[in-house]
């Protein structure tokens, strides 16, 4: 239980509406329960990792008349770190990012390490045989260009009706 209780914090910390010297065994363990998680939960607003794991990488996607771009931020990652698959409108981003040091040479650390996966609906058909893909500072970019069918513009059709003004 002693590796429960974040630092900071005292063992043998009495609720203030105990009486007596006696503190119930289930209302200990309740209320190292939810500083638990209050712990836990308390870095989803600090910006802090979770244990949930990384929501990275993080992406940009645009789109322009002939081709849809999606950029991801990789920092610390190499391109053959990397593996880019497009099937059925669908883009695959994923990798793994190693550590750098053996983990008795590390004190602390808010880095995150493993590996990811990001899977990317397409908003378009896409020519999968042409895409393309740059890896510059961090940043990958795969290009794809739209199929001809996603390319013909939307027809605007007209709204009849009265209004009841």
């Amino acid at each position: 239980m002693r590796n429960l209780i974040p630092w900071g914090r005292s063992r043998n910390s009495v609720p203030s509406s105990a009486t007596g010297s006696e503190v119930s065994p289930f209302l200990t363990l309740h209320r190292e329960m939810n500083r638990l998680f209050d712990d836990v939960f308390s870095r989803f607003e600090t910006g802090m990792p979770s244990l949930l794991g990384p929501s990275w990488p993080s992406i940009e996607v645009s789109a322009s008349d002939r081709e849809v771009r999606v950029s991801a931020e990789l920092p610390g990652l190499e391109d053959k770190d990397v593996e880019i698959l497009v099937d059925d409108d669908v883009l695959t981003i994923r990798g793994e990012k190693k550590a750098e040091t053996e983990d008795k040479e590390r004190g602390f650390s808010e880095r995150t390490y493993g590996r990811f996966e990001r899977v990317i609906p397409l908003p378009y058909g896409v020519e999968e045989d042409r895409a393309q893909a740059s890896f510059k500072n961090g940043v990958l970019t795969v290009t794809l260009p739209k199929s001809a069918k996603a390319q013909e513009r939307a027809k605007r059709i007209a709204i009849n009706g009265k209004s009841n003004a």
